[in-house]
């Protein structure tokens, strides 16, 4: 086994890998190919920027997974992956980017040079990293079944080990201090790139915790913080245009760890809100406190939804969709789990472990508001905030 300082321990390796193939006999899958690079990591460890081109890894009958990615990546996987170097495989640099020729089918290679030719291959085709003419090409190559697997890795993922958890408590931690610096600076006048630059720099200092100092990831997604009218479009970036007196701005910000992410949203205004505002965030807080309380182990997403909607339904507020999503470990562009949500019609029962980000955004004509939680599940009791810092609207003059 390479000498790789990995984030998990190689039991706990081991204990994903035996779910995993536990979830593919239930799905009649014989060899996994999973490419999202969060379930690459989550199996083997691998952590690098390198999912622009055909990468991912494969899970046999037997023995450890199977890294399989561009020959460049290879000492990236020597250096991150727990396995040993045979079970390492890169593709020649002639298959990237190129007409001629494609690297699934030197991933077809691979996988009958292992022995598993004929076998049923589960694939994920409702995935970002994984295209149409790929799987045109790997079908034509296969001479096994194939068989849409589509977050059969990202369900296992769903309830964190303790060792997880450790890496979003401090996820929290930064994004405590990005949210605590962003209300320090902002003030009218001030450009938002300004800003914005200020808040990687706070998210890439990390933080401490009572083990001691760590740093900070990049996370899935970038700052997002409309203001204004624009704030009724809940996935702008940001400008070098100056914040104005007399207008709000969310703030969706993530804290990340270790791929770890713990999203947590705010809303600042520069003078005094509006009545609509002010009653709209009365809402808010109302309702992520019924649904905190209702975000209990045995209980579903939908109770959680349901608790939520209820009390925007009393205070007159309309608003529709989703209102929130697993999370964990991610690579861009999103930093959810893409299995479960919370919404009204979703059965998923809630677990100890499950983490979730609690998201309901309001995103109105002319105005919006963020106020969101990262929440744990726990054994007993409402959900816990991983995230210590105040839930309310932030005014300042």
């Amino acid at each position: 086994m390479p000498d790789v300082d990995l984030p998990f321990s190689r039991g706990e390796y081991a204990e994903r890998l035996r779910g995993t193939r536990q979830a593919m006999d239930q799905a009649g899958v014989e060899v996994l190919f999973t490419c999202d690079p969060s379930n690459m990591a989550w199996l083997t460890g691998y952590d690098g920027w390198s999912f622009y081109v055909h990468q991912g890894v494969l899970v046999g009958p037997d023995g450890d997974p199977v890294f399989w990615g561009r020959a460049q990546d290879v000492n990236g996987a020597m250096r991150t992956c727990h396995m040993a170097a045979e079970d390492i495989v890169g593709y020649p640099e002639h298959y990237v980017m190129s007409e001629a020729h494609h690297p699934m089918t030197h991933l077809a290679g691979v996988i009958r040079e292992r022995g598993w030719g004929g076998k049923t291959l589960g694939v994920e085709m409702e995935n970002y990293y994984y295209s149409a003419r790929a799987h045109a090409v790997l079908s034509a190559a296969h001479s096994g079944e194939i068989r849409d697997a589509t977050a059969l890795v990202n369900w296992r993922r769903a309830q964190k080990s303790q060792a997880e958890l450790r890496h979003m408590r401090r996820a929290a931690r930064i994004v405590e201090r990005m949210h605590a610096r962003t209300f320090e600076l902002i003030e009218p006048g001030m450009r938002k790139n300004d800003l914005v630059g200020e808040i990687y720099r706070v998210a890439m200092a990390g933080g401490e915790d009572e083990e001691g100092r760590f740093g900070g990831d990049y996370p899935a997604i970038v700052p997002l913080l409309p203001t204004g009218r624009d704030a009724g479009a809940p996935h702008l970036t940001w400008d070098d245009r100056a914040f104005e007196r007399g207008a709000g701005t969310f703030f969706e910000l993530a804290g990340c760890r270790k791929r770890y992410h713990v999203p947590l949203s705010r809303s600042i205004f520069l003078g005094e809100p509006p009545s609509e505002v002010r009653a709209a965030e009365e809402a808010l807080l109302e309702g992520i406190h019924d649904g905190i309380e209702t975000a209990r182990a045995g209980n579903t997403a939908g109770d959680v939804a349901r608790a939520f909607y209820a009390v925007l339904a009393r205070r007159g507020v309309h608003r529709e969709g989703r209102c929130g999503y697993p999370i964990g470990l991610s690579y861009p562009p999103d930093w959810g789990e893409r299995t479960y949500s919370i919404r009204d019609t979703d059965d998923t029962v809630l677990r100890p472990n499950m983490t979730f980000h609690f998201m309901p955004g309001l995103w109105m004509e002319d105005w919006g508001l963020e106020i969101t939680e990262t929440l744990l599940v726990r054994e007993a009791g409402p959900a816990e905030c991983l995230a210590d810092y105040p839930r309310r609207l932030f005014v300042k003059d």
